[in-house]
């Protein structure tokens, strides 16, 4: 029978957690699963210039923190952060914002490599790129000539290379190689886009060496007043039969319609870019997996504004014969964002959420083997009021969240209030920090002073 858990994972030394650790990003050794590491918006309780991530060697059960992350800040921590672990070998990548340089207004994007994650020395730089968001850093492993080489993908939108700004940055074998250990960039956008495209770009790897790259085109965005922007986008998906390490990368996948690179999933969406749900800025909500058994079948999720709605519809779609053609949307979620997909062993399709409903945020897992067309599992992981704590900064839960597989188990990471309440959580919770749930509160750590609620990164685990 499968089971669930879900972790506090801020750990009882920081008791007195104030802070909002939002958007948070999660990797996991397929080797060793025990070996999980974890990142938020969190600053070093120490208050030094190298951000923590959050390590568990327990498989997720009990967590540490270990200041490794150059660039920290100490109102922050990082800028945006994800991080992957290569299939073989155990070393640990980063793609970050570095968030000393966002004090001076800088994007400035840097990828990072850790040979262990034992090793409290600090990550090192292989890559330093001004000009560049939302780095997303997917890894896996190849054998040439016997020997494991790690391939690592880190997408990211480029600014610096406007109009086309979806790119992704490839190594072949970023394991042992000094910086910039073969990272090569390569603009996955080939169209007239109205001057960039939208924050995210996602990859989705096959074991076979197919790669997957979806992103927002932005065909026309123009001010809506108030910092919004009304953005018109097509959802596009382009492929690599041979791993994105040769020339040409990211062309093997071309529209049914125009023969242009890449095909569009879906066409003419709209969205309110910087628009607001409960606390929560909107825009550029991206996922895509593949079947790892499978490399033809392959979902893809994203939001956009259906109608005259103030917030924005999740949208997931799904191929069978390698990104060609689509169907039409197997699952719609209204008001939702973050949507996070992975597929199991067992061709297990997982989604993941956050939905503003009736003024809370609820995150919600649900896992299906037929695109929803028989009633699929579903755990509501969280539900907590959407207007506490006050949002200090945006993103207030983050811009996405982490959803993964190992095998036939999943593993996902989400933010939210850490208000210690048994109704706040269906599927019971496990807090390390100090925390009474009988009177649903918060304790610093002489375990009697009050603390105020805020925002922790929760870790989860589906078993199968």
């Amino acid at each position: 029978m499968a089971t669930l858990t879900v972790v506090d994972i801020t750990p009882v030394a920081l008791s007195g957690d104030r802070t909002q650790d939002a958007e948070p990003s999660l990797a996991v050794n397929p080797e060793h699963p025990e070996q999980i590491v974890a990142t938020a918006f969190t600053p070093d309780p120490m208050g030094g210039s190298l951000a923590p991530v959050y390590v568990s060697t327990d498989g997720g059960h009990t967590w540490v923190m270990r200041s490794i992350v150059p660039g920290g800040t100490a109102d922050l921590g990082t800028g945006d952060i994800s991080v992957g672990f290569a299939s073989e070998g155990g070393a640990l990548y980063a793609g970050i914002l570095n968030a000393q340089a966002s004090q001076h207004r800088i994007l400035r994007m840097q990828i990072l490599r850790s040979a262990d994650i034992a090793s409290s020395a600090a990550m090192e730089v292989l890559v330093s790129r001004d000009e560049v968001d939302q780095p997303w850093v997917q890894a896996g492993s190849v054998r040439v000539n016997g020997t494991a080489r790690d391939r690592v993908y880190v997408s990211n939108n480029d600014l610096g290379q406007q109009p086309r700004s979806a790119a992704v940055d490839v190594s072949g074998d970023a394991r042992t190689d000094p910086a910039p250990a073969g990272f090569r960039r390569t603009t996955v956008e080939q169209r007239t886009t109205s001057g960039q495209d939208g924050p995210p770009v996602r990859t989705a790897l096959h074991p076979d060496g197919t790669v997957y790259a979806a992103f927002e085109s932005w065909s026309d965005a123009a001010s809506g007043g108030g910092g919004i922007v009304n953005v018109t986008f097509d959802v596009v998906v382009t492929r690599d039969d041979g791993g994105g390490v040769g020339a040409n990368a990211f062309q093997d996948l071309k529209d049914a319609d125009d023969s242009g690179i890449g095909q569009r999933v879906a066409a003419e969406r709209t969205e309110r870019f910087n628009g607001f749900m409960g606390q929560e800025r909107l825009g550029g909500d991206l996922s895509i997996a593949v079947d790892p058994t499978d490399a033809a079948s392959v979902w893809v999720a994203w939001c956009d504004r259906v109608g005259s709605q103030t917030g924005c519809t999740l949208h997931v779609r799904h191929s069978t014969d390698r990104g060609q053609t689509w169907s039409q949307d197997v699952r719609t979620v209204t008001d939702a964002k973050n949507p996070a997909l992975a597929v199991s062993t067992d061709s297990l399709l997982g989604l993941a959420c956050q939905q503003f409903k009736q003024g809370q945020w609820v995150t919600s897992l649900e896992l299906t083997s037929d695109d929803w067309g028989t009633t699929p599992e579903r755990h509501v992981l969280h539900q907590a009021p959407a207007n506490v704590p006050a949002a200090r900064f945006l993103p207030y839960l983050g811009d996405y969240m982490r959803l993964l597989t190992v095998g036939r188990d999943f593993y996902g990471v989400f933010s939210g209030n850490n208000t210690p309440d048994l109704a706040n959580f269906p599927e019971g919770v496990t807090y390390q920090r100090h925390a009474d749930f009988v009177h649903h509160q918060l304790l610093d750590l002489d375990n009697v002073t009050r603390v105020p609620t805020s925002i922790d990164p929760f870790f989860y685990h589906r078993t199968a």
